[in-house]
């Protein structure tokens, strides 16, 4: 019955290890996509006013990094942000951690 009652501790251990494994991940994926989503999008709105497809692109690709560049220059944005990444690496580490005191006593 100790063995059951580990190996279940064990198990959701895993699923809440890789369910903030995916979480993290999507919110670091979600930061490298967003300017790509953006050029994509100013790309067909151009497309949309008559400019052909490469041309819109070459138009967005500067518009989107000028854009970065004033995100970037806001103070603290991009600590806050890359804190809020850490925050959750954090809080995962600390959830998966906390099930190692009832697998222990479970032996």
């Amino acid at each position: 019955m100790k063995n059951l009652n580990v190996a279940l501790v064990r198990l959701l251990q895993f699923v809440v290890f890789a369910l903030f494994t995916f979480i993290v991940l999507v919110y670091f994926g979600t930061m490298i996509l967003l300017p790509l989503d953006i050029v994509v999008l100013i790309t067909k709105a151009l497309h949309l006013l008559g400019i052909g497809t490469l041309f819109g692109a070459i138009l967005a690709v500067p518009v989107v990094a000028y854009l970065g560049k004033i995100v970037y220059n806001t103070p603290g944005l991009i600590q806050m942000i890359i804190e809020g990444g850490i925050d959750l690496v954090n809080t995962g580490k600390q959830r998966v951690e906390a099930f190692n005191k009832f697998a222990v006593p479970a032996k």
